[in-house]
């Protein structure tokens, strides 16, 4: 297989709670395509991954919130996780973070609740996405329009619902990040498709 995301860098945000198997999966098809990515956290050293409701393994932090610059990154990857995302939205740092990939149409993934910081950071007005399902009322109440599919495409914006959407999140996820699938999704969605 072709090194799809040669040179490129991911951001990855998280922080305690976030669910490891959309960290870890993801994290590894990334890299497998060729990314090197940088989990950013607003903790310094390390936070606590979640296997649902039970303690998972800890995550070396690469790059604490307060010293990542999103100019640096290609593209965001937003794992879930019911507390993380939760956690990450009352950090403004984190919320403009994600912002910027979107006032910079840069590609971004998010899977399971990770959809919660896209509706704190205010970018879902207009689009079509899924996530976690108890998360349908938030998305719509932000002005998007909320479907039950495995994975969904929008412009620059690849969303999933769960854990078991892994491995079509995976495959999304990577050609969107991608160089031609970006400008292909990056047209798509500026003509308004």
């Amino acid at each position: 297989m072709a090194k799809s995301l040669n040179g490129k860098r991911i951001a990855i945000l998280a922080t305690n709670g976030v669910e490891q198997s959309e960290l870890t999966a993801p994290r590894k098809a990334l890299e497998q395509a060729g990314a090197k990515t940088d989990l950013i956290a607003p903790e310094q050293s390390q936070i606590q991954g979640m296997n649902h409701r039970e303690k998972g393994d800890t995550f070396r932090v690469d790059i604490p919130l307060s010293q990542a610059k999103p100019h640096d990154y290609d593209a965001l990857l937003l794992p879930g996780g019911v507390a993380n995302p939760d956690e990450l939205r009352t950090y403004p740092e984190a919320v403009q973070f994600v912002r910027w990939f979107f006032d910079h149409h840069k590609p971004v993934a998010a899977i399971c609740h990770g959809p919660w910081m896209l509706v704190e950071a205010d970018v879902v007005r207009d689009r079509t996405l899924t996530s976690w399902p108890s998360l349908k009322t938030d998305i719509r109440n932000a002005g998007g329009r909320w479907v039950d599919r495995k994975v969904v495409h929008e412009g620059m914006l690849t969303t999933s619902r769960k854990p078991d959407d892994i491995p079509d999140f995976n495959s999304a996820m990577v050609e969107s990040f991608g160089a031609e699938g970006a400008l292909e999704y990056e047209a798509r969605y500026s003509a308004g498709d």
